[in-house]
């Protein structure tokens, strides 16, 4: 199967699941954290916690305005923080 083949039958694919005439195989959600309470349970800054994150001050003002959402890797990340505080700081500390 060529890659545009692939690409095809996984697009038909995401189509049947957003119609509803298929399931998708798995669903992973994540409650949106908010980033203002993590944030300040951990008493820093916004440029402190972007530094220790790997992303900008304006990132995380989205996040705080609720503006966007983190996703992915991020939202994973938060969790654990939330979870954990311990883990911030040892991304803090690299």
């Amino acid at each position: 199967m060529t890659i545009f083949d692939e690409l095809k039958s996984s697009l038909e694919e995401a189509v049947e699941i957003h119609s509803g005439r298929k399931a998708p195989s798995r669903v992973t959600r994540y409650e949106v954290a908010d980033v203002r309470a993590i944030r300040e349970q951990l008493n820093v800054t916004q440029s402190e916690m972007a530094k220790a994150l790997g992303t900008s001050v304006d990132t995380i003002k989205s996040w705080e305005l609720k503006r966007r959402n983190p996703t992915g890797l991020a939202a994973k990340v938060l969790d654990v923080i939330r979870e954990d505080p311990a883990f911030y700081r040892a991304l803090a500390e690299r």
